[in-house]
């Protein structure tokens, strides 16, 4: 009964912290916009409206929920194992291209056999990125944030370099991009919506990792590495294995990203590609404590946000940009609610529900043995 009780304090806790994280942000966020000149219930208001007000809203939500479902693994699953990796936008950025160089190379090919490859491109591209940041952490010690943060402006600069040099379209005059994917090689969208099928890949990727991570003796040798790596080393698992895997197993979801970002919604490469989707996923990840299912509604509520930033320029005059001030401010908080897990008296078991009997005079004491 004991163990009941605290395991359902547990889970309250999961849930109860990071719910006040984000409401603790949006009264700070309502601080931000009243010093703004603007009343912040308006604009509480506003981003409901734009992000879950009517169905076509909705729909919106979910078209920039899909990529932060996927990039959001990049960062939960090397969290199993104790790795805290910011790669994200790096390995987003570099499975689009790889998705974009796939797609041209075959675009004479069957439309299904295109998508596959280019999902497929996308997948190994972010994988070999990110798995390259295992490589570093645990073949020569090299942190795994500093390189994975780094590799970001790397990937970028090779998508500049790219874009304007050997894959640029000489017609892309006022925004520098790639050939196009022909239309027929694009990924649909789900029949009877605007949403396209990327939001499927999302779900279904953020559902095989919590079979993989929960339902799984590869899952539960990676929380075990991640929970004690001198441990698990001295009961025989491989560690440097499940580094790499669970690395590029990351890095893939956030490749797959890209993939659909430019084979769903811009149709080419160019700098729309960089939209910081990668980053936000880092904040879907932690908000969500590294759970790939907590992670898909996180992803829509985050989704909602960012479709919010035209509505509040128009209504309330305030820059576009205010929706990233809102991100930074619920990411700082969440940051700062880590602190808090196991500290709260609320959701600790109180000595008094299970009260300790002195040992009898029949059976010895542990001590006295």
């Amino acid at each position: 009964m004991m163990i009941n009780r605290q395991n359902w304090r547990t889970t309250l806790e999961a849930v109860c912290i990071p719910i006040a994280a984000i409401l603790f942000s949006l009264v700070l966020f309502g601080i931000f916009c009243a010093a703004a000149g603007s009343n912040p219930f308006a604009v509480y208001a506003s981003i409901y409206k734009a992000a879950f007000g009517s169905w076509h809203s909705f729909q919106n939500t979910l078209i920039r929920a899909a990529p932060l479902m996927l990039s959001s693994l990049c960062t939960a699953l090397p969290a199993r194992l104790g790795l805290v990796i910011i790669g994200n936008e790096g390995a987003l950025v570099v499975g689009g291209l790889g998705a974009v160089a796939t797609g041209l190379a075959l675009s004479s090919a069957p439309p299904t056999l295109v998508q596959i490859a280019m999902a497929l491109a996308g997948i190994v591209c972010g994988g070999v990125w990110i798995g390259a940041v295992g490589a570093l952490r645990y073949y020569r010690a090299v942190n795994e944030t500093i390189s994975s943060l780094l590799l970001n402006y790397i990937a970028i600069a090779l998508l500049n370099h790219l874009v304007g040099g050997v894959m640029r379209d000489p017609s892309s005059v006022n925004k520098i991009s790639s050939y196009p994917i022909p239309d027929v090689n694009m990924l649909g969208n789900i029949p009877g919506t605007r949403v396209h099928y990327g939001l499927i890949y999302g779900l279904v990727a953020c559902a095989i990792a919590y079979f993989l991570i929960q339902r799984t003796t590869f899952g539960f040798a990676a929380r075990t590495a991640g929970g004690n790596i001198r441990a698990a080393r001295i009961a025989g698992l491989p560690v440097g294995k499940l580094t790499m895997a669970i690395c590029f197993l990351a890095g893939s979801c956030a490749g797959l990203a890209g993939m659909v970002e430019v084979a769903a919604v811009h149709g080419r490469a160019n700098e729309s590609l960089n939209a910081n989707y990668g980053y936000s996923g880092i904040l879907v990840a932690f908000i969500a404590r590294h759970n790939p299912l907590a992670a898909t509604i996180v992803a829509i509520l985050l989704g909602g946000i960012l479709a919010s930033g035209g509505i509040l320029q128009r209504a309330h005059g305030l820059p576009d940009a205010t929706v990233l001030v809102f991100q930074g401010l619920v990411f700082l908080v969440v940051l700062y609610s880590e602190s808090l897990y196991g500290r709260l008296p609320f959701f600790k078991e109180r000595s008094t529900d299970s009260p300790q009997q002195p040992p009898s005079s029949e059976q010895p004491s542990v001590a006295a043995v």
